[in-house]
């Protein structure tokens, strides 16, 4: 007798488990609760709502018995297929089709907006509007909202799903009891069920359902409906995972038929105008972005962008995305339209027409440069004469805008700043040693190291005094850097070597350490204020902290900051040969190497000239429009040295 009873009891409570699957409902009439619009087309598709039916606003499509929950077994697994049809522009921006969970399906029999048609009492409900996906649960105040999208799994990302473009949507909607947690799930019909939910809620689903209840779908909307909404299939388990639908059963969409035929052969007659102005347009435009590839250039195509894709990621080059000029041209942000991947577009002075293979040439072999702290070069692009490179898109800018600016949201921790110069130091040297040839970057500066988005530094503008010098006329000479930047020695002999690099980024310390451009202007005299002369000073008095960024407020290691500063009056030595290497400069750093005493081990005092007599680095225009570039002395004298 007792296993009589178990055995009862266990058909019971099976019975009392829901599951059924509609692969269309033809022939479902008797096996669904429809009311006001709602109704079975011939060919199955579930019609929720009828734009020609306009003077009716209520719909519900009901499983007609009582889905039994027990206390201890809420779970369930539901999916299905729809769509909605925006056939005109109205008003009814907030309507949609529900799918319900409901004590009763009288709750729904009343016109009401669709912000109040849910009962407030037992029901659980997921609402799917043009453009959002809703969760209520025993509120009209929906408890989760979310943007109607999909996750592509093998890109990694979510796709933007646009719910009443009249397309075939399948939605997976999962209770699970145990963890208390709802998840919500699209994709295009036909697409598989990806990975990652659109929306997961933890929620007391007790506290919606009773013993019984019912589920199925509604439509309600405060306006005269302008909407075909249609369920092509249905499938329900409260056991396990709902029953997937067969593509091959589901009943398509019924066609969109149009009244006015007037309107129609109106809009023919505007689009084959349209046509005619956008074929003249066409020729125009392709002509635009035609783009020349010659024999010798299809070694580089690869790394090649074409003219129109920058155009578009820049929006046409507006000065709105334009992120900053420097002295190889202007430099644009730009989303490129392929990948919506973010880029900065360099477009580069060059008017050398025999030089644009080798300007090329120079920009394949710099691509193949890699390290942690220099800017990528992802290619470039070339057309009618103009030349553009390629960058990856650095979120923070550069490093100027935090050193200088008086905003104390952009002031940077000595940690940061330390890690900063640590990292640009690391890129010189792999510049300089650690490349297949020596890449001599010429300008380094506090306004040509970026930021990416997590603070990290990288040096920009490597290498593109050499693509410079492809535009220059042999016969001229041209001193490439950045006034206060540039060595004593390149405006002697116009030959960079390393040592010049070391005596920028030496001056690229002071700024790190001090807050302060090379030159500035003293408000009380009005004077020139000269960096190095203010830190130098401040280490002849025993007093070098003292040139550090008052910003701070002293907020940093003392060792650390002497270091910085003593390291960067080293790299400024007014002769090339006593300047440290790169590589020698990375082990001060980072301590394998100790600093030298600065007064034992280089006479710098010796140099006086140049710490309190050298001023700064002119170029002065003669008579004849030739640049002369000259050193000014203390006296006002220009001791000229070289043209």
């Amino acid at each position: 007798m007792i296993l009589i009873f178990l055995f009862m009891l266990l058909v019971h409570s099976s019975a009392n488990e829901t599951k059924f699957v509609y692969n269309g409902f033809q022939g479902s009439i008797n096996k669904l609760h429809l009311d006001g619009l709602a109704s079975i087309l011939p060919n199955g598709v579930l019609q929720i709502t009828n734009s020609s039916q306009s003077l009716q606003h209520i719909s519900h499509a009901f499983y007609p018995h009582p889905i039994f929950f027990k206390p201890n077994h809420l779970s369930f697994s539901t999916t299905f297929v729809f769509a909605m049809n925006r056939l005109a522009r109205t008003k009814a921006r907030d309507s949609g089709i529900i799918f319900a969970i409901a004590s009763l399906i009288a709750n729904f029999n009343k016109a009401i907006p669709l912000t109040s048609c849910l009962s407030p009492h037992h029901i659980f409900a997921v609402v799917l509007q043009a453009s959002k996906v809703n969760i209520n649960l025993n509120s009209l105040v929906p408890i989760d909202s979310v943007l109607g999208a999909y996750y592509l799994d093998k890109e990694g990302v979510n796709k933007t799903l646009v719910l009443n473009s009249g397309k075939p949507v399948q939605i997976w909607i999962d209770y699970n009891d145990t963890e208390l947690l709802v998840n919500v799930t699209l994709a295009p019909f036909g697409h598989p069920k990806p990975s990652r939910c659109l929306l997961s809620r933890h929620i007391n689903f007790s506290t919606a359902v009773l013993q019984n209840m019912y589920t199925g779908f509604s439509y309600c909307t405060n306006h005269v409906s302008s909407n075909n909404q249609y369920i092509l299939g249905w499938s329900w388990n409260q056991n396990g995972k709902a029953e997937d639908l067969d593509p091959s059963k589901l009943p398509s969409l019924p066609r969109i038929r149009h009244k006015r035929h007037g309107i129609l052969i109106g809009l023919i007659a505007v689009l084959v105008v349209l046509i005619m102005v956008v074929s003249a347009g066409w020729i125009s435009w392709k002509k635009k972005f035609q783009e020349l590839l010659e024999p010798w250039e299809k070694e580089y195509a690869s790394q090649r962008f074409l003219y129109r894709d920058l155009y578009v990621a820049t929006k046409g080059f507006r000065s709105s995305e334009l992120l900053g000029v420097g002295g190889f041209g202007k430099v644009y942000k730009g989303v490129l339209p392929s990948t919506n991947v973010e880029v900065a577009v360099k477009r580069v002075s060059h008017n050398s027409k025999q030089g644009i293979r080798e300007f090329v040439a120079e920009i394949s072999s710099m691509r193949r440069l890699s390290h942690r702290n220099l800017v990528q070069l992802l290619g470039y692009c070339r057309k009618e004469g103009k030349l553009f490179l390629v960058y990856e898109h650095m979120a923070n800018g550069s490093l100027d805008k935090f050193l200088f600016s008086q905003d104390k949201k952009l002031s940077l921790t000595w940690p940061l700043r330390l890690k900063i110069v640590e990292g640009v130091a690391s890129a010189l040297l792999y510049l300089h040693e650690g490349w297949e040839q020596v890449v001599l970057h010429r300008d380094v500066k506090a306004s040509n190291v970026l930021l990416d988005a997590k603070m990290n530094a990288k040096l920009g503008d490597f290498g593109l005094a050499r693509l410079y010098d492809h535009n220059n006329d042999p016969r001229t000479t041209h001193v490439v850097g950045t006034i206060g930047y540039i060595a004593p020695e390149v405006s002697r002999t116009q030959k960079p070597t390393t040592k010049a690099d070391v005596y920028a980024f030496g001056m690229f310390l002071l700024e790190v350490g001090c807050g302060r451009r090379p030159i500035g202007i003293q408000r009380e005299t009005g004077e020139e204020d000269f960096l190095s002369d203010r830190v130098y000073d401040c280490w002849k008095r025993g007093e070098i902290l003292k040139a550090s960024d008052p910003k701070m407020k002293g907020d940093y290691q003392e060792k650390e900051m002497e270091l910085v500063l003593k390291l960067g009056l080293l790299c400024l030595h007014p002769k090339a040969k006593e300047r440290p290497t790169m590589r020698q400069v990375v082990q001060f750093l980072d301590g394998s190497l100790t600093l030298p005493d600065l007064t034992s081990e280089y006479d710098i005092e010796s140099h006086s000239w140049f710490w309190e007599g050298w001023r700064k680095t002119y170029s002065l225009t003669t008579s004849n429009g030739a640049e002369t570039y000259g050193i000014m002395s203390s006296t006002n004298s220009v001791l000229q040295y070289g043209r």
